[in-house]
């Protein structure tokens, strides 16, 4: 865990020297003229370059000018929100612990043995080593967030305790708290990352082979939304789990993958997912065959 923890501080701290440098627009007191200017500096390379687009850049810069705000210098919150993405990460180490924590019991010398012996059911014994999954998953989603905060204090500094920020929604651009913001979408990693965990650990009750299960749940996850990408003609696609586990395609400018799908859909449909890959772990695990070990 604690290796884990250390990539991530240094994945942190990795952003934050290579954006640290990036050269941020500060607005003066005559920011409009500066913005007018930039805005009109975009546009005009949009034009000279069609396979540039900044249509979000200069719909936030207008939005700025038509309501008088001025804005808010990069800081440790927008740092922060921009890291949420660094969760997938998170996702990745969860999967290589839920895929091997079953099956490595019966690779290492058959110590799901010693295990059984004992006067626990195996219910109890799936059980612990579930909540153990969801726990690492949530520590390190934890883990992320506070370093994220903390090493873009340093860096970045604060504009406030909860300043707003512009961005694009879905019908156009809107003006949102970004603590909010921050809340939503580390809130939705946790969706994530939960239904990733149960899944890679469904994976892990059927293999005896720790690699087959780690090696078909990362396989999985890095296709899915290929997978997804390449069926989203056909509206059964909205049925399959990873069309679902990003709850983000209903927030802000996001748009569902298919037209059908809204979220009350989807989170009834990664429960069903949910269940369904509980009852297999269980009666995988339960019913399993411990005496060739």
């Amino acid at each position: 865990m604690y290796i884990i923890m250390a990539a991530i501080i240094l994945i942190a701290a990795l952003i934050v020297f290579i954006f640290g440098e990036v050269d941020q627009q500060q607005y003066g007191d005559d920011w409009q003229t500066q913005l007018a200017t930039e805005t009109k500096d975009l546009k005009d390379s949009q034009e000279e370059m069609e396979f540039m687009a900044f249509d979000s850049e200069i719909a936030k810069n207008e939005y700025y000018l038509e309501n008088d705000i001025k804005p808010q210098p990069y800081d440790t919150w927008q740092f922060t929100l921009e890291n949420a993405g660094l969760s997938m990460l998170i996702s990745l180490f969860t999967i290589i612990i839920a895929a091997g924590i079953i099956s490595n019991e019966f690779r290492w010398g058959g110590t799901i043995k010693l295990l059984l012996i004992r006067p626990i059911s195996r219910t109890k014994i799936l059980f612990s080593k579930f909540v153990s999954v969801l726990l690492f998953s949530l520590t390190m989603l934890i883990a992320l967030f506070v370093t994220s905060l903390l090493v873009g204090l340093i860096f970045f500094g604060v504009n406030g305790v909860n300043p707003n920020i512009v961005q694009m929604g879905s019908d156009g651009i809107e003006e949102v708290s970004i603590l909010i913001e921050i809340l939503t979408q580390y809130g939705l990693n946790v969706v994530t990352l939960i239904m990733m965990a149960t899944f890679a650990f469904m994976i892990s009750t059927l293999f005896r082979s720790s690699a087959m299960a780690i090696g078909l749940a990362i396989f999985l996850m890095f296709t899915g939304n290929t997978i997804i990408g390449f069926l989203a003609d056909y509206e059964w696609t909205k049925y399959i789990l990873f069309a679902n586990t990003n709850l983000g395609q209903y927030f802000g400018s996001g748009s569902p993958i298919i037209e059908s799908m809204t979220l009350g859909f989807s989170v009834a449909v990664l429960i069903v997912y949910f269940v369904i890959f509980i009852l297999v772990s269980w009666l995988s695990f339960a019913k399993r065959d411990i005496a060739g070990h």
